[in-house]
């Protein structure tokens, strides 16, 4: 595995940023592939808000999530015992290597993981050890090839290709979503399906502090500052591509 490392980090801001998603607004494409006795695991799962509404949606089985992320596991804990669900637990693992025995799941989930992996097809081959016969991956990644943003301006733009730099450095892909049907090919699994959705986020202020902040930490203090000007616009938007993909394993 190529060396790789985490862009947003998992300061303040970029938890709370992860704990605005839940599975209505981000795990939608996957629900019609759940039934109530299923046993699903969510790899990548951050603080766990998107676990928490796909454990809502298995009343009668069970979700495990993991993330490598120690701090991130304890959160998804607190946001769980707090909801009062129960058929949720939460590990700190690797997603190359699933502390899982092979063919322990139903349906595997990950959703904003494979953009930040060196070795996406390795994930996915761990994915598929685990999965059943007949159990379907669903994964989504952006594809910043597709990333919407108004009013226009070469410095802002200059500032998101610099921030995409900063991911493939780090050994992740920000220009991933399109590849993902091929992967899951390479990894072994059938019946790819592939869509794609925008998020427009509703707080420009919100998104553009997000990314400003991995840009001063990398000491790209004028590109984090052309992000944070743009957004002070009346008219700012900041839209952004979701490629979704899902596979079965054969």
């Amino acid at each position: 595995m190529s060396q790789e490392s985490y862009t947003p980090g998992h300061t303040e801001n970029a938890t709370d940023f992860m704990l605005q998603r839940s599975f209505e607004s981000h795990g939608r494409f996957f629900a019609s592939h759940l039934e109530e006795s299923h046993a699903v695991l969510d790899v990548g799962c951050g603080p766990g808000s998107i676990s928490l509404g796909i454990a809502e949606a298995v009343p009668a089985g069970r979700v495990q999530g993991i993330d490598f992320g120690e701090s991130q596991i304890e959160v998804a804990r607190r946001n769980a015992k707090h909801a009062g669900i129960n058929n949720v637990e939460f590990t700190q693992a690797s997603c190359y290597e699933l502390p899982f025995e092979s063919n322990s799941f139903d349906r595997v989930f990950c959703h904003a993981l494979m953009e930040h992996l060196s070795e996406p097809v390795d994930a996915l081959n761990e994915f598929s050890r685990v999965l059943r016969p007949g159990g379907i991956v669903g994964v989504c990644s952006p594809d910043f090839d597709g990333t919407l943003l108004a009013p226009s301006s070469p410095d802002v733009t200059n500032a998101i290709n610099k921030y995409a730099t900063l991911q493939k450095s780090n050994g992740g892909n920000l220009r991933i979503g399109k590849k993902l049907g091929d992967y899951l090919i390479a990894a072994g699994f059938c019946d790819v399906s592939l869509s794609a959705r925008y998020e427009c986020y509703p707080s420009v202020d919100f998104i553009s502090e997000y990314l400003a902040k991995q840009l001063d930490l990398a000491r790209m203090p004028e590109h984090a500052t052309s992000i944070r000007k743009w957004s002070n616009s009346p008219a700012s938007m900041f839209a952004q591509c979701w490629v979704s993909a899902t596979g079965m394993k054969s």
